[in-house]
Formats: structure tokens, sequence, C-alpha cells
């Protein structure tokens, strides 16, 4: 036991991180063992070697409209920072995989967006014009590639220069021009020490680029009476500069994921697998990890009910995050299919929810409704200055479907 449970540890930390199942026979359980326990497991971590950051800078002297992306799992402050530090000295762009909006200061000149579902059109369009792709601890997989129809491994036409910790992604579904096994703290460390490219071209596209995306922060207004473009803007503005942001799945996430602006010591804590319910308990963890960070999870009236009774684990352990519950009565990600589709069929996406602010007040948390924009300053002011965490409970008009659609919009488009 002791063996192949430091074996777990091990494999859970090298290569792509992973949780490890260790499965024990039942009369394990209650026999009695003098095994000693192993000693904390460190993990091994690849390092690029000196030629290969050769081969990279040679290959990207010669392109003319190079992208960054980068993405993936095991990046501490230190890899960011080098991320970021060579993307900003080669004037490179850079576009984050789904949900990997923390991996650069988001106010960078080099940032340009996320590459996640319903990918924006101009991150979708500056990929594919792009020449050659560094990728960065990346997979190729289908949000990346917008379900094969940005990267099509049959006709991939672009050099390709994948560094992942893991050989297994590697040439998995595109031949890579080259392919570094490497950590991506240790990877971007080198490149940030490589002497600077001076390409123009670069220079322009990546401040196009990411001015389009300095725009795409503001959404349209919103239909109803709670407008969450302007809540954004306002929170844009008030949240510390190293708080943490969780989420679970659904089109409310959209709000955090594509309308706010990410700092350097920023966190977002969100389920790449699109798993309903992770935002909840993902900020009470937050919080145990770190009680003394400021901690906002987002998650939407289907997505809170998923894994609402946390707020159990949230009193028991004296943890306060603050939940914004975006209520719009319905499960939005499959209603807008269901209208893109089939417009006008709705079919078991409509939602009969509780009073979300008395399950607060029940689990001993802050409760608050917010029916009107110009509420949510307030409400939030009293939620920061709850010692038990707080919910505030957002009615969002149903027909604002998506931060960029309306469910008129997509049943006309339909006609």
């Amino acid at each position: 036991v002791a063996e192949l449970t430091a074996r777990a540890f091990a494999v859970a930390q090298s290569g792509r991180p992973g949780p490890v199942i260790v499965a024990l026979p039942e009369d394990t359980l209650i026999a009695e063992t003098a095994a000693d326990p192993r000693g904390k497991v460190e993990p091994v971590h690849a390092v690029a070697a000196d030629q290969d950051i050769s081969k990279i800078m040679s290959l990207l002297k010669n392109a003319n409209k190079p992208v960054i992306l980068a993405g993936g799992g095991g990046w501490t402050d230190a890899g960011r920072q080098s991320l970021q530090k060579f993307a900003e000295a080669n004037k490179l762009p850079v576009i984050v995989a789904f949900r990997g909006q923390d991996l650069i200061d988001n106010m960078s000149p080099s940032y340009i967006g996320e590459a996640g579902f319903g990918m924006p059109p101009n991150v979708r369009s500056f990929m594919d014009e792009s020449d050659c792709l560094l990728a960065i601890n990346v997979r190729f997989g289908e949000t990346l590639t917008d379900a094969y129809t940005l990267f099509d491994p049959a006709s991939f036409d672009k050099q390709l220069i994948h560094i992942h910790a893991s050989d297994a992604e590697l040439g998995k579904i595109f031949t890579p021009d080259i392919a570094v096994v490497s950590h991506p703290d240790a990877a971007t460390e080198k490149l940030a020490q490589c002497e600077p490219i001076e390409n123009p071209l670069w220079t322009s596209r990546t401040e196009e680029g990411h001015n389009v995306w300095l725009e795409s922060l503001t959404a349209p207004k919103q239909p109803g009476k709670v407008d969450m473009g302007e809540i954004m803007l306002w929170l844009r503005e008030q949240l510390p500069d190293d708080a943490i942001i969780t989420n679970g799945a659904g089109n409310f996430a959209i709000w955090p994921g594509r309308h706010l602006a990410y700092s350097r010591k920023m966190r977002l804590i969100g389920p790449q697998s699109g798993a309903m319910g992770a935002g909840v308990p993902a900020a009470i963890a937050a919080k145990l990890a770190d009680p003394k960070r400021f901690v906002l999870c987002f998650a939407g009236d289907g997505d809170f009910q998923m894994n609402g009774m946390e707020l159990g684990t949230a009193l028991q352990h004296g943890v306060a995050p603050i939940i914004l519950v975006l209520n719009n009565g319905m499960y939005g990600t499959i209603r807008m299919h269901q209208e893109r589709e089939y417009p006008e069929r709705v079919s078991g996406t409509q939602i009969i929810n509780p009073d979300f602010t008395k399950i607060a007040e029940a689990f001993g948390l802050h409760g608050e409704l917010v029916e009107e924009t110009s509420q949510f300053a307030d409400a939030f002011d009293r939620a920061r200055v709850s010692k038990t965490g707080a919910v505030i409970e957002l009615r969002i008009d149903p027909e604002g479907v998506a931060p960029r659609a309306t469910i008129s919009q997509l049943r006309a488009a339909n006609k």
C-alpha cells in the first residue's frame, strides 16, 4: 500500500497532471502492517533542451503570422510570468485554451482571447490566418479546433511547434514540425531568455488582435431589468487584483469567461470538461486553501442545484465565498441549442426554482435578491462584509439566452 500510494502521487503530478485511483481489496482495509509511509513525493518534470529552444526560435524567425496557444495544467506563477515576458518581448500574440484566461495578464498587449466553446469570431479568424502555431501545453481536442473545423488533421498546412509536459500528447492528432517534451514552466523560462525577434508584422498584428479583444469585453445591452453586461463592467472595477473566480458550466459562464479581465494575480477555476455544479465546491475549496483571498463564484440556477448543498461544507469549515446565482429559469445552453436547431420546440429545459436566498440563509450564509441592475452594487457590498459568505440571486430575463444572442434572434435566423 505504501509503495502504490507513493506511485499514485508520482503519476498524479507527472506529465499531464491528473487524478489516480488506488483500488484496495476490502480485507486490506482492516489488516495491520509494519510498513512505513513513504516520504513526500516530488514530481520529476521534463525540461526542454537548449537545442530544441534554438530550433523553435529559428522556425519562428521565418514565420509571418505566428501565434502562441497556451493552456493545460501544472503552470506556476513563474511559468506564467515567463510566458508573458517571452510573448511581450517578441510582440507575439497569445491565445489561451478553454478557461485558461489566468495564464497571462489579460491587459498584456499580447493577449488576444480564449479559444473555447462558442469560439469568438476574432479568435477563430486569428488562428485560421496564422501560419505558425507555438502550442505550449495545449491538447488539440475538439474545443481548441472548433470541432475540427478550424484545424483539419487531413489538410493541416501550418507549421506546428508543440511543447507539452506529456509525450502522449505530441503527434497524437497533428504531426508537429518540432515536438518538445517539457514542463511549461521550464520551456517558457528558456524561451524568455532568448534574444527577441524583431518583426514589425508581428507587432501590428498583435496590437490589432488585442484591441479587438478589448472591444469584446463590453457586452451589448441585455434584455430585462438585470443587465449582466453592466454588472460585469462594475465587477471589473471592483474586484481585487488577486481574486479567485470559479464557475460551473452553462451559458452563464460566458460572463466570467469573456467579460472579465484577469490580472496577473487573479485565478480562474472552471471545469474544462463542462461539468455542471463545479463552481460552488471549487469556491469553497479555494477559500479553504487560501482563506484571505477574495473568492467569487458564478453559477447558473440549474448549475447551482447540482451541488448547492455544499454550502453546508462552507458553514462547517467557516469559509465565506460569494456566490452569484444567475437565475433565468432554464438550462440556458441546452435551450439555446434547441432554439438554434428546432426553433420554438422547447423540451425539458424550463426549471421551477426554489428561493435561493432562503436556501443560503438556511445554511447560515447571507442571502440577497437582485431584480434590477441598480440593486447589485449595494447587494454586493453587503455580501462582501458577510463573515459567513453570501449568495446573491440575480433574476435574469430568459430572452437573453447568451450575452450576444437572444431567443428571438435565434428563432428569426431559422425562418
